[in-house]
C-alpha cells in the first residue's frame, strides 16, 4: 500500500477557533483587542507568526515595530495550554482513518505546526496511534513547501516516495507535494484562501468519506491535471 501523508490544521482538525483564542491571548497581552474567528479562519493554517502579524495590521499596527518575539512565546504558550478547548476532527476523519489502517495503508503527518504540539494535539484528538510517522515544521531544518519534511515523513513511515500520495488544504500542501513529485488530494473545507481547485491538485474532495473512493481513481501515481491546469 502507499504512505498517505496528511496535513493536520485545516485537513484532519478544525483547529481555527483555538489558533484564533491564541492569537488574542497574544494580542491582549501586547494591549490589542481580538480580533475576529472569521478573519483568523483563512490564515490558521499558517503559523503564529502570520496570525499575529495580521491580528497587528488589523489594528493598524506595523508589525515591523511589534515585540514579536514577546508575542509569539504568549502565543504558543497560551496555544499548548488550550489546544483542543474546541478543535475536533472534521467530520468522518477518525473513522476513515481507522479503515485506512486497518487495510494496511502506512499513515504519516507532515503538518508546519511545532512538532510538540502535533503530537499533542493528536493525543488530545485520539489519532496519534494511528500515525508511524509525524513531522512537525522544525523537525526539519526546512518546512513545507520544501520536500525535505515530506520526504522525512514518508520514510519515517516506513514507506517509499514513489508510493505516496499527500493529502492537505491549502497551497503550500500542493506545493510540497509537487517539490516531492508525488500526488495531493486536497480537501475543500480547509484554510485555503482561494477555492482549492483553482490551485490544481490532482483530486479535490468535499468530504473525509471520499478519500477512499479518491485514492481508488488516482492510485500511487500523478495523474492528468484538472482542466484549466497546466
Amino acid at each position: 500500500m502507499a504512505t498517505l501523508v496528511f496535513d493536520l490544521d485545516g485537513t484532519l482538525a478544525d483547529t481555527a477557533e483555538d489558533l484564533a483564542a491564541a492569537l488574542n491571548a497574544a494580542l491582549a497581552d501586547a494591549g490589542y483587542g481580538p480580533v475576529p474567528l472569521e478573519l483568523a479562519r483563512p490564515q490558521a493554517g499558517n503559523g503564529a507568526a502570520a496570525l499575529i502579524r495580521l491580528g497587528l495590521m488589523f489594528h493598524g499596527a506595523d508589525p515591523a515595530e511589534a515585540p514579536l518575539d514577546a508575542m509569539r512565546a504568549v502565543f504558543l504558550d497560551y496555544y499548548e495550554a488550550n489546544i483542543a478547548a474546541f478543535s475536533r476532527p472534521y467530520e468522518g476523519v477518525p473513522e476513515t482513518l481507522e479503515k485506512l489502517a486497518g487495510g494496511g495503508w502506512r499513515l504519516a503527518i507532515c503538518t508546519n505546526k511545532p512538532e510538540y504540539l502535533a503530537r499533542k494535539l493528536l493525543d488530545e484528538l485520539s489519532l496519534t496511534r494511528l500515525f508511524g510517522s509525524i513531522v512537525g515544521g522544525n523537525t526539519y531544518p526546512r518546512p513545507k513547501p520544501d520536500s525535505l519534511p515530506v520526504l522525512g515523513a514518508i520514510r519515517r513511515a516506513g514507506g517509499e516516495p514513489c508510493k505516496a500520495i499527500m493529502i492537505g488544504d491549502t497551497a503550500t500542501d500542493i506545493a510540497a507535494a509537487r517539490a516531492t513529485q508525488i500526488p495531493v488530494i486536497a480537501v475543500d473545507f480547509g484554510y485555503a484562501s482561494v477555492p482549492v481547485a483553482d490551485l490544481c491538485p490532482d483530486r479535490v474532495i468535499s468530504s473525509f468519506r471520499d478519500l477512499l473512493p479518491a485514492l481508488e481513481t488516482l492510485g500511487a501515481a500523478a495523474s492528468p491535471p484538472q482542466p484549466g491546469c497546466s
